[in-house]
């Protein structure tokens, strides 16, 4: 299922999630614009290495762009191609308007943050000691789909379910989307234990959601309520 819009409008204007999307999208076009060679570099600048993280490693003087630490915020920012971009800035644009709305502007920025760094630690501990970067935007996601499942289960979302020639737009339930979508990041993650080489950090997702769901409630305000119906004004 792909989703493609919900039925829960926000009540704000989502600028953190709009600048958000702005950001991604502008450092991935400077990406494409570099050499193959340099924008090779630029990844191991600014993503995320779980040896250098953990100390294990440590990057050459030239591509010491950031401390090991600050590489887990400048992570999710990089993205490793359209598609893998594109996707990250849906869910984004899907589901962070929400999550923005009932925490306002500077908790939801905090929030953001705090579940992508979550994230990637997640995908960082079950490989220590590789040296593949880790980039996107898709563990700090993950933590608002978290959020939105504790907060809007109930909202309907428009996904694509394509069947070749067949292809079927439906509106489901949102706790129906997410999860199955937490089920699929734990069935692939439990798969990809031991594969070597890059992929999808299964696991970031994974960690992103779980700290999502208990970030929450300290970030939302209080008189906002989980499992909320959709269209839910304060």
């Amino acid at each position: 299922m792909i989703p493609l819009r919900d039925d829960n409008p926000a009540e704000i204007t989502p600028v953190v999630t709009v600048g958000l999307m702005a950001a991604c999208v502008m450092v991935f076009l400077y990406q494409v614009m570099l050499a193959v060679d340099v924008g090779e570099a630029f990844v191991y600048q600014y993503g995320a290495i779980p040896a250098v993280v953990f100390a294990y490693a440590e990057l050459p003087a030239e591509l010491g762009a950031v401390s090991p630490y600050g590489s887990l915020m400048t992570s999710m920012f990089l993205h490793g191609g359209w598609m893998h971009l594109i996707g990250n800035m849906m869910y984004l644009w899907i589901f962070g308007n929400n999550i923005e709305d009932v925490m306002g502007h500077g908790r939801f920025l905090v929030f953001y943050g705090l579940c992508g760094i979550a994230a990637a630690l997640s995908h960082a501990t079950t490989d220590p000691l590789s040296v593949i970067p880790m980039v996107g935007a898709s563990g700090a996601i993950s933590g608002i789909l978290g959020a939105y499942l504790l907060l809007y289960p109930r909202a309907k979302v428009l996904v694509l379910i394509p069947l070749g020639f067949f292809s079927q737009m439906i509106y489901v339930p949102a706790a129906v989307v997410l999860g199955l979508w937490f089920v699929m990041q734990v069935v692939s993650g439990g798969m990809s234990l031991g594969a070597e080489g890059g992929g999808v950090a299964f696991f970031a997702h994974i960690g992103g959601f779980l700290a999502g769901m208990a970030l929450i409630g300290l970030f939302k305000h209080s008189h906002v309520k989980f499992f909320n119906p959709p269209h839910w004004h304060g």
